[in-house]
């Protein structure tokens, strides 16, 4: 019953550090990720298409992405949808491919996006959080029904307390790696 508790508390534990990694992929580091475009749909015949799924999307170099449609008649709608997603930049369409140009980004921009790691890494802890508080009330409900004693409820809530401060510092460590990353010229 408690191991149960323990692994869907972990389980969520990691779902949360996930995420956290999921919304990383939002953030403009040093160099463009083609995880920008992610969001960008192309009407491909009445149907709201990713462009991963009409072209090939690659970056060409830490400031640019290639974006080449397999069919050439959709460059113009390509353009259009790049435009409206309003990424901060303007593609360029030389007829073959669109090419996007990233600017290399400023000091004010790099500590936005730190400031914006920081964020995501607390609402992750803020989840962990609330992971183990919800674990801890179900280890004390065990023991108000008398289904455990009080010594297995404190080594359980303790044990739990031990995979929080696991997680907690594995995001500590993360969002270090990533500030290093993002601040890096």
């Amino acid at each position: 019953m408690l191991n149960e508790i323990f692994n869907a508390c972990e389980t969520n534990m990691q779902g949360s550090l996930d995420h956290m990694h999921r919304d990383f992929k939002t953030l403009r580091t040093g160099k463009v990720l083609v995880s920008v475009l992610d969001n960008v749909k192309i009407d491909y015949y009445g149907t709201p298409t990713p462009l991963d799924q009409v072209g090939s999307v690659l970056a060409a170099d830490a400031t640019t992405i290639v974006v080449n449609p397999w069919e050439k008649n959709l460059l113009s709608d390509i353009e259009t949808a790049i435009s409206a997603a309003n990424i901060g930049v303007n593609p360029n369409n030389d007829g073959d491919q669109i090419k996007l140009f990233f600017p290399p980004m400023t000091v004010e921009q790099r500590q936005g996006s730190v400031k914006n790691m920081k964020t995501m890494g607390e609402n992750a802890k803020v989840s962990i959080r609330n992971d183990r508080r919800d674990a801890n009330d179900k280890i004390k409900k065990l023991e108000k029904e008398k289904e455990i004693t009080s010594d297995e409820s404190k080594s359980a809530q303790d044990k739990i307390q031990k995979i929080t401060d696991k997680y907690i510092s594995e995001i500590d460590s993360i969002l270090k790696e990533k500030e290093t990353e993002i601040l890096k010229v």
